[in-house]
């Protein structure tokens, strides 16, 4: 697979990051940023929604800031398995994306705005061709969407990143900056329920960190994970459970969801069981609430069916801290 033709521009603070940025959506010219590499590179080399220009965050050091509170949108994910400060959940579900290799390239804010993928989409060109496109890269043909039939409106792609569905049950608040100004806004309100937009960047726009309140630390949980394999592979379905209390007794409960919808979810519902807390009938409320709740389309590798009810298992198996006294 050969590489599209890009001009690539690698600043060394983000005042130069950014003064590129505007020059170029100011002269109407498309570009990326690249931060690891690991998920962009391999869709350019698939000719996947190429742009003329790749901004690389790469030299950006300001960007690589790590602590207890503060996650800079370009520490890689390796760092936060290794970290000491880091929460530990976080450790825990940076563990479990792809394989140690990717892991020193891939980085925070490549998973938190990790492109969505569905099977008809993440293919090479000459495959894609001869099924006429899709809506995702249509390449102006004007293609309907292949999941849903004869609809070119909305875009149903999978968020299948790992990280998003922790740090929304820690509370993480995203940081964003560009050429206008920064902004922030809590992580579960970054996401657009569209394939295409994905999130909510402007044009210029970048992830600059991510924060977690101080009760952060106040949080245990677990993340389960079904994937094909138990290395590399993207999930199928994720979902974290994070409490607040002592085992067997917790006081404040969340759950999120990965890989099952165009966007990770917070589920809010999920505290209620704490109103009338009976342990294992309590969790299994839990996880029935949390399978009836994903709606995941036939897109990836299997059935709809079959990851709704895994959503139950690996609900469960989240919750069993809950259960330990």
């Amino acid at each position: 697979m050969r590489m599209p033709p890009f001009s690539l521009h690698t600043p060394r603070t983000l005042d130069e990051a950014l003064a590129i940025s505007g020059a170029l959506t100011d002269s109407d010219q498309k570009f990326d940023w690249v931060a690891g590499g690991t998920d962009l590179l391999p869709n350019y080399k698939w000719h996947l929604n190429a742009k003329s220009h790749v901004i690389s965050l790469a030299r950006v050091s300001e960007l690589s800031k790590l602590s207890d509170t503060h996650i800079g949108a370009m520490v890689r994910l390796q760092d936060l398995v290794e970290s000491e400060t880091v929460h530990p959940l976080i450790s825990h579900v940076s563990s479990k994306i792809a394989s140690v290799m990717l892991r020193r390239s891939g980085t925070v804010g490549g998973n938190i705005c990790l492109d969505t993928r569905c099977f008809w989409f993440n293919q090479s060109e000459e495959w894609r061709e001869s099924i006429d496109w899709c809506h995702k890269c249509d390449c102006g043909s004007g293609a309907n969407c292949r999941v849903i039939a004869n609809q070119n409106e909305r875009c149903v792609a999978t968020y299948q990143a790992d990280l998003a569905p922790a740090l929304m049950c820690l509370g993480a608040s995203v940081h964003l900056t560009s050429p206008r100004g920064t902004r922030s806004m809590a992580l579960s309100e970054f996401f657009q329920e569209d394939g295409i937009t994905k999130n909510v960047l402007e044009p210029g726009e970048l992830v600059t960190h991510l924060k977690l309140p101080i009760d952060a630390s106040e949080w245990k949980g677990d993340y389960q994970k079904l994937r094909q394999r138990e290395a590399w592979d993207f999930p199928e379905a994720g979902v974290v459970v994070a409490w607040k209390g002592e085992g067997g007794s917790p006081i404040d409960l969340r759950v999120a969801t990965t890989g099952l919808g165009v966007v990770p979810v917070l589920h809010q519902e999920a505290s209620a069981v704490l109103d009338h807390w009976e342990g294992e009938a309590s969790v299994e409320a839990l996880a029935e609430s949390i399978r009836k709740a994903v709606k995941p389309v036939l897109n990836t590798w299997f059935s709809p069916t079959y990851r709704r009810k895994m959503v139950k298992v690996l609900t469960k198996r989240a919750s069993r801290g809950l259960l330990v006294r």
